[in-house]
């Protein structure tokens, strides 16, 4: 290995921990240059994923979805074969309580396919709330809310997080609320739902990539007011420990 890559690498290491906007773009410059050595690239990538999540059980962090993306999306059949040994179902773990598979949210994420996620999120939260396919309902209200089961809600949060590297999920839309007071005004702005004290249109006023806010997605209804997105933030589950990344 060239003292550029091992060097690459180094630094890799050292900052993996951090979480800010600055080192999560720095990591992923990192991980983008490491893997461009190919298979060498990619077999460090896969050991040092398989180090923090397996041999030392680090905590879920961003880091840790950037790696998983490059490794799942490269074409390198030998690693293919080497994240299906060690991370069948990803890196984060994807527990039901209603025994929902969350691989299809898992993959539109990984493929950055943002306005599929946000489908498959939207009918998984109608799913969890007891609505069946042949239900006309397409929208929650808020006592559905207080009764979504809070290893699911915390899976698709997670979900959305590792693989957006921090920038969308219901609980990064929250603590924006939080900082802002609790504003309504205030979060419709800054999550790109408002322009100018006017609501975007959906879909296609609506962002569906990175270039997106920061919170922008998943959405919520709100044709019928703030009392769903206030249950949403007012559920049990963001007082779990160790939720956040």
């Amino acid at each position: 290995m060239s003292d550029q890559f091992k060097n690459h690498l180094s630094i890799l290491i050292q900052i993996a921990h951090l979480k800010d906007y600055f080192s999560t773009n720095q990591q992923t410059e990192l991980v983008k240059k490491i893997s461009s050595y190919n298979n060498p690239g990619l077999t460090a990538l896969l050991e040092l994923l398989i180090e923090r999540r397996i041999n030392n059980k680090t905590d879920l962090s961003y880091i840790d979805g950037i790696i998983f993306k490059y490794l799942y999306l490269s074409e390198d059949q030998n690693i293919q074969v080497k994240i299906k040994q060690y991370f069948k179902e990803g890196v984060v773990a994807l527990e039901s309580s209603s025994n929902i598979n969350y691989i299809p949210l898992q993959e539109s994420l990984i493929s950055n396919n943002f306005k599929q996620a946000n489908q498959l999120t939207q009918k998984y939260l109608r799913e969890l709330a007891g609505l069946k396919h042949n239900n006309d309902r397409q929208w929650l209200y808020f006592t559905d809310i207080l009764n979504l089961p809070s290893k699911d809600l915390k899976t698709i949060d997670m979900l959305w997080k590792i693989y957006s590297k921090g920038q969308f999920g219901f609980s990064i839309q929250r603590n924006i609320w939080l900082y802002n007071d609790q504003n309504w005004d205030k979060l419709w702005h800054r999550i790109g739902w408002k322009i100018n004290n006017i609501a975007v249109r959906y879909p296609n006023e609506f962002v569906w990539d990175s270039t997106a806010p920061i919170g922008h997605l998943p959405l919520s209804n709100q044709l019928r007011g703030v009392q769903v997105i206030y249950a949403l933030f007012k559920h049990p589950v963001w007082n779990i420990e160790n939720l956040s990344t």
